[in-house]
């Protein structure tokens, strides 16, 4: 099933490779070129998300996406910029009025993420609710990745009720309810071909390093994202 990166030194060669990053793999230059780029275009990235996408209290440097992305130039892999849709706040119904409101309907990309649940478990709202809005954005994310369920992929949902922020919250209730809307996530990704990573168990390292939790005591450093990347995503990526 997996092609795993090869000549990764090779920076010519790298420019024809195709990234089919939920299989965590990238496929030889022998495959097919995605319809909007060629072996002298950059890659294209779109990040769906709320304030984890957005990298709320960290520098722009420190988003997760564009750590992602800084890596996989490190790799020799050239990647544009992300586009990243995603606000501080935003549930599932919101990141859907802000992808209509960025008028990209008719873009496709390279590599699309989705993460996204954590404002509708803080706002109390129904996990069966947020399943059929969660649907709906993944099928909005594979139209993006030009139909290209393998160029989509879905990250977990952290649990804030570890950081300083939840203290004297019913922190048990917050993991169980974070829990239960990732194993939405995880099913209905799964369900339709996408790949899914959990990142769930590093930000509950928090409890013992401080460093992983941003200055205002509720989001991820640039640390933690660092983790992610580095971690999960990577690793799964260039193994």
């Amino acid at each position: 099933m997996c092609v795993y990166l090869q000549n990764i030194g090779d920076k010519n060669s790298m420019k024809h490779l195709i990234i089919i990053l939920l299989a965590g793999m990238i496929s030889c230059k022998t495959q097919s070129v995605p319809q909007n780029q060629t072996a002298d275009k950059a890659l294209t990235y779109l990040a769906l998300g709320d304030s984890y996408t957005i990298g709320e209290s960290v520098a722009e440097s420190g988003r997760w996406p564009v750590q992602l992305a800084k890596e996989m130039s490190e790799k020799d892999i050239e990647i544009a910029s992300p586009k990243i849709i995603a606000r501080t706040g935003w549930t599932t119904d919101e990141l859907k009025a802000g992808i209509t409101a960025a008028n990209i309907d008719n873009q496709t990309y390279d590599m699309v993420s989705l993460l996204i649940g954590v404002n509708n478990q803080y706002r109390g709202r129904d996990a069966e609710q947020f399943r059929s809005e969660f649907i709906d954005l993944l099928n909005q994310s594979v139209a993006f990745a030009g139909g290209k369920k393998d160029h989509v992929f879905v990250v977990s949902i952290p649990d804030w009720g570890v950081t300083p922020f939840a203290q004297g919250r019913d922190q048990a209730k917050i993991a169980k309810e974070i829990d239960a809307y990732n194993a939405v996530c995880k099913e209905e990704a799964e369900q339709m071909g996408i790949k899914y990573f959990d990142i769930t168990p590093i930000s509950r390292e928090a409890t013992k390093n401080a460093e992983l939790v941003a200055s205002d005591g509720l989001h991820p450093s640039a640390k933690m994202y660092e983790r992610w990347v580095k971690e999960v995503m990577v690793k799964g990526l260039l193994k």
